[in-house]
């Protein structure tokens, strides 16, 4: 069931969406649809996406898949040198 938000399409102009557009892009992302117009004729609708592409993240799905070199966390010590300005 959709909350009265969700159903509820604003008319706004170009103006207004250039000097509110975090705003209403915060209305959009709440379910609202929002009409874009220029003289009165509707040019564009923002609306969330109907479908979200992004899978749910699987802990752990990467494991044995990254591997990292043994001295990976070893710095240097001609570069720790240079870094202290001993060089």
């Amino acid at each position: 069931m959709a909350s009265i938000e969700q159903t509820v399409e604003t008319r706004i102009g170009v103006r207004e969406l250039r000097e509110n557009l975090s705003g209403i892009l915060r209305r959009v992302q709440r379910g609202s649809s929002v009409l874009i117009t220029v003289r009165d004729e509707v040019i564009a609708e923002l609306r969330p996406p109907t479908v979200l592409n992004r899978r749910p993240r699987t802990p752990g799905a990467l494991k044995g898949e990254i591997w990292m070199a043994p001295d990976f966390g070893a710095t240097p010590d001609d570069l720790i040198d240079i870094m202290e300005g001993r060089v």
